[in-house]
């Protein structure tokens, strides 16, 4: 097993955002047992990178797929998880990197969070009634917002009456302001989906936004959800038959 899938999440002081780190790769390896799946994480959490890519290589690892845990490329896809990276793979010669794709977007992705508004009570028959605001952390990143939108479009064009897109940071509206507004506008039932991986602070504060503006129906993140867990192999294999990732040059 000289080949390996590196995990790489965000990290996070709350507890329940490790736990569905390690639950969603937990079923990325019942999905693929003869590969090696590992998980790092940028801040909080252990290990880390640099720990999780020393370790590989202690046990003869000389090839990793490093899979950002991300649903748009923003700041931490652009630089921090390269510059990570970079300054673990060199103190370790021989070891190749290849930095796979992130997670959005994808069809699976939507899959998820129909499974996700199933559980939380929406049927297909509430399709045609129903607005959601599709609900992400946000960022500062004009890209990365600019995906979620055309996120929510296609996600309309699969038959729900309205879906628009919020932020829990950084961009506007804000959830509660989105759903306000698919209120006011006279639609019978309004929906939120947390378009986020696991919990934590940004995504509590996408279900108080809901809450307190009286969404009809509020799903749970997409956590480990077996569309998930199929979209990381997906990108690990896409990312495996590529060359290795030039990773940026370490500054002196």
């Amino acid at each position: 097993m000289d080949r390996a899938l590196l995990v790489i999440a965000h990290g996070s002081r709350d507890p329940r955002h490790a736990a569905t780190v390690h639950a969603l790769t937990g079923r990325v390896r019942a999905l693929r047992p003869g590969l090696r799946v590992e998980t790092a994480f940028l801040d909080f959490n252990t290990p880390t990178v640099g720990q999780a890519l020393s370790s590989l290589y202690l046990s003869g690892v000389r090839e990793v797929v490093a899979l950002p845990l991300l649903l748009t490329r923003a700041f931490h896809a652009k630089s921090d998880i390269p510059a990570a990276l970079a300054e673990s793979t060199s103190r370790l010669p021989g070891l190749s990197v290849r930095v796979a794709d992130v997670l959005g977007p994808s069809p699976l992705l939507l899959t998820a969070l129909e499974r996700r508004l199933s559980e939380a009570g929406i049927t297909p028959a509430d399709r045609a009634t129903t607005a959601v605001v599709l609900a992400s952390a946000g960022s500062t990143d004009p890209e990365a917002i600019a995906v979620i939108a055309e996120t929510a479009r296609e996600w309309r064009r699969t038959g729900w009456c309205a879906v628009r897109p919020a932020f829990a940071s950084a961009a506007l509206p804000r959830t509660e302001d989105a759903v306000r507004a698919l209120h006011a506008e006279g639609f019978e039932r309004v929906a939120v989906a947390p378009y986020v991986i696991a919990p934590g602070r940004l995504p509590d504060r996408i279900v108080a936004g809901a809450e307190a503006a009286g969404a009809d129906v509020v799903a749970d993140v997409l956590g480990a959800a077996p569309e998930l867990a199929r979209l990381l192999l997906r990108r690990f294999d896409a990312a495996a038959v590529t060359a290795p990732t030039r990773l940026p040059a370490l500054s002196a």
